[in-house]
């Protein structure tokens, strides 16, 4: 880590807006314009009640979007529908009834998409459309990875039907001409991943498939890019690192637990930022041997940035979400860590490259609330980017103290030179 920040560098400030205070539960967060007023809305659920919401910007107003759904996980905001309106894809009733990483409900693992009703203060529900499934489901993201006509939706389980380090399917979920109906399911990729918990979606980087999107995945395996060639008509993989894996004796866990991928300059895929691994304590960046280089055409090499804490009793740390944006507006992307807990390895820290090639990064703590999951916007319309964070509050997991959904407004200068 430098030790001193270049004056060149844009030093990050965050003011705090509290959107909801002494939550109950917590575990995602989204941003979308939910109402079509330009302003991005949050979205939100925790891991228990069965209850999505949205939170009306800006004067977060919240309305009940669904209930009954058991175990919601992973979402994505994305208009499936077609009219112009963001809708919700929510995958839920992940484990049975100890609610245990080693037991998943066997008739679980469900896909729902949630239509935005384009009355969002009406009071009614959003009416809800099953996807399909698969045991283990827990990150779902809606793209175009094989094709560009219709929406799809890749579905990431975490854990097998019948080992926690059992290999678990990558699926992608295809509508028919109706939305509303099941989609078509097919396994992509069967046998090289296990314990997956984190993914980010990119534009496809092998040549002649830009046009497409492509997912960078955080398992057991390490950081992988799943990615569809068009010529071969099936998904091909770049390994990029093995993860953390000096702590597997003591902890059982081992690889990557989240990823997501970083732009400098001119290339988008300059480097990949990951917190290591499962429910982890280890930040890491893996770089290009060859800057600039295609991504499946170097080799890269893994740098430690941080270690937040020991390991827990269960072998779990308190990192669980990393995401990249360009938050001072200068062309290169920063990255986002969310630590759920406890104090002091608990709030969000903002990572700043100052030498990509050498790896040398610079951090600095700009929220000390539990953080399960970031989300990215421009919440006040000020044209520079802030983030929103929800708490970690999960029963047999962790329960975050002080639990909050907050929004952070940058105010950066972006006029000034960087």
């Amino acid at each position: 880590m430098a030790a001193q920040t270049p004056s060149h560098i844009r030093i990050p400030r965050f003011t705090r807006e509290v959107v909801a205070d002494r939550l109950t539960e917590g575990y995602w967060v989204e941003a979308a314009d939910v109402d079509g007023d330009t302003r991005p809305d949050l979205l939100t659920h925790g891991f228990n009640l069965g209850e999505v919401y949205w939170y009306h910007n800006p004067d977060w107003r919240r309305e009940l979007v669904t209930d009954g759904l058991p175990m919601p996980a992973g979402a994505h905001a994305a208009d499936i529908s077609g009219n112009g309106r963001p809708d919700f894809v929510v995958c839920h009733q992940l484990y049975g009834a100890t609610g245990r990483l080693d037991d998943p409900d066997p008739e679980g693992g469900r896909i729902v998409w949630i239509e935005n009703t384009g009355k969002p203060e009406s009071g009614t529900r959003w009416e809800r459309h099953y996807i399909g499934r698969e045991t283990g489901m827990h990150r779902v993201r809606v793209g175009h990875f094989t094709q560009t006509r219709r929406p799809e939706v890749l579905g990431l389980p975490i854990v097998g039907a019948h080992h926690v380090h059992g290999v678990i399917p990558v699926v992608l979920f295809s509508p028919g001409n109706d939305v509303r109906q099941p989609w078509e399911k097919r396994v992509v990729d069967d046998g090289h991943f296990r314990l997956i918990h984190g993914m980010d979606v990119r534009p496809n980087p092998l040549p002649g498939c830009e046009h497409l999107d492509s997912v960078v995945i955080a398992s057991e395996e390490g950081v992988t890019w799943l990615h569809y060639d068009e010529r071969e008509e099936r998904f091909t993989r770049t390994h990029i690192g093995e993860g953390e894996t000096s702590q597997f004796d003591h902890t059982g866990f081992k690889g990557s637990g989240d990823v997501t991928v970083g732009r400098i300059g001119d290339d988008p895929h300059a480097y990949v930022a990951t917190m290591e691994p499962f429910h982890g304590n280890t930040v890491a960046v893996y770089l290009k041997d060859r800057p600039g280089a295609p991504v499946g055409d170097t080799s890269w090499r893994r740098v430690v940035l941080d270690v937040f804490g020991d390991p827990d009793e269960h072998g779990e740390g308190p990192g669980h979400h990393i995401l990249c944006a360009d938050f001072d507006d200068d062309g290169d992307d920063e990255f986002l860590v969310a630590l759920r807990g406890p104090r002091p390895w608990q709030g969000v820290f903002y990572y700043k490259a100052l030498d990509i090639a050498a790896g040398v990064f610079t951090k600095w703590r700009v929220s000390s609330d539990s953080a399960a999951r970031i989300a990215v916007g421009d919440f006040n319309g000020d044209g520079r980017l802030d983030f929103a964070t929800t708490a970690y509050k999960v029963d047999k997991y962790y329960l975050a103290e002080e639990a909050k959904l907050a929004v952070f407004h940058n105010e950066m200068d972006l006029s000034s030179p960087a």
